[in-house]
């Protein structure tokens, strides 16, 4: 057995699903930057794509059944937990990192820890599931690692965080919150903006997401997260 598939069936143990298509999980642990662009073999794009979806029905479906809140609700609720620093947490719980594929120039950039590598590949990983196993199988992984940030999620106030970090702001008149864009990577077709939010005499925050708008919103959430420490 080769030491990737070594990883991988570790990484299998560690999720509790063994693959029939063993493959399929070395095309979703294989980044686009492995064989330093020379393509001898499929990274997880087009995977990641699929996950991408996967993970939002099941999410929508579990948030559906969960309450009768409102679309905007719900929706909120939804980014929350699809977003991409919520994939690679739980890609970090599983130490998915260890058995990806990449070139060994990411590799000496910490790319088995960057949160963009790890939240595609825990999207593709799920998508590699679904192919292999089917819907039952790919909601089974959902449900052991995703309800407990399920459960966080639905218990915290439903409100923007944008709006509550405003609110908290002008409550002790300091500065309102400013939103400077930080970071902007990937492709036009799907970028990714990092946004740092800043209240004087508070601190500041980053966040991460596909929009500008999911960026701050989760910048938001992370300062009222750190103002919550300190109070």
């Amino acid at each position: 057995m080769s030491q990737t598939y070594k990883r991988i069936a570790a990484l299998e143990q560690r999720v509790g699903y063994v693959f029939d298509n063993r493959d399929l999980a070395t095309r979703a642990l294989t980044h686009s930057s492995y064989g330093d662009g020379n393509k001898t073999s499929h990274d997880n794009e087009r995977l990641e794509f699929l996950g991408d979806r996967i993970l939002g029905i099941l999410t929508a479906e579990k948030l559906y059944h969960h309450s009768t809140e409102p679309e905007g609700t719900l929706a909120r609720r939804l980014n929350a937990l699809v977003r991409k620093e919520t994939c690679a947490k739980i890609a970090r719980q599983l130490n998915m990192g260890d058995a990806m594929l990449m070139s060994a120039s990411e590799d000496k950039q910490g790319g088995r820890e960057k949160t963009s590598i790890l939240g595609d590949a825990c999207e593709a990983f799920i998508a590699a599931i679904y192919l292999d196993g089917g819907y039952t199988a790919a909601q089974a992984f959902y449900d052991a690692f995703w309800m407990p940030v399920f459960d966080q999620v639905v218990s915290k106030s439903a409100k923007d965080p944008k709006t509550s970090l405003q609110e908290k702001s002008m409550a002790i008149k300091a500065s309102l919150p400013r939103y400077v864009v930080v970071e902007r990577t990937g492709p036009d077709h799907k970028p990714l903006f990092v946004i740092e939010v800043t209240v004087d005499g508070v601190g500041s925050a980053k966040g991460t997401g596909k929009s500008k708008r999911d960026a701050e919103r989760y910048a938001a959430l992370h300062l009222l997260a750190d103002w919550e420490k300190l109070t």
